[in-house]
């Protein structure tokens, strides 16, 4: 299974952008989504997921009612919709997903086995 991030960019702060995630071939029903996303000199951290095992979910508290995560399974793709964004967003973004690995947490880096190559995203004036 690969999955390639598209879509990212430079927008304007204010502005809006929707990732991309395509997998090479279906994504079990039961696995975990997430975006995950790492600024220079800071470590990886979960912006969005959802464990479609237990029905969880979670967003960084930064993001929330300004980003949504979801997929259409017709397409093998999920995606990350991207509205109000800041200068603080800036960072290489990656998509993921797994089983869980035993780690029940979707926003822990160990519940992914599949990660995309990242897409930048750059939010500037």
């Amino acid at each position: 299974l690969q999955l390639v991030e598209s879509g990212g960019g430079l927008v304007q702060p204010g502005g809006s952008l929707r990732l991309s995630c395509a997998a090479s071939e279906s994504i079990p029903g039961y696995y975990s989504i997430a975006w995950f996303r790492q600024a220079p000199g800071k470590e990886r951290e979960a912006v969005s997921c959802i464990n479609f095992n237990d029905g969880s979910s979670a967003y960084a508290a930064d993001v929330r009612n300004r980003f949504t995560l979801f997929r259409d399974s017709a397409k093998n793709t999920a995606y990350l919709q991207m509205n109000s964004l800041k200068v603080e967003d800036t960072a290489v973004y990656y998509c993921a997903t797994g089983d869980g690995n035993d780690y029940s947490d979707c926003r822990n880096p160990n519940h992914y086995d599949y990660w995309g190559q990242g897409t930048q995203v750059t939010v500037s004036s």
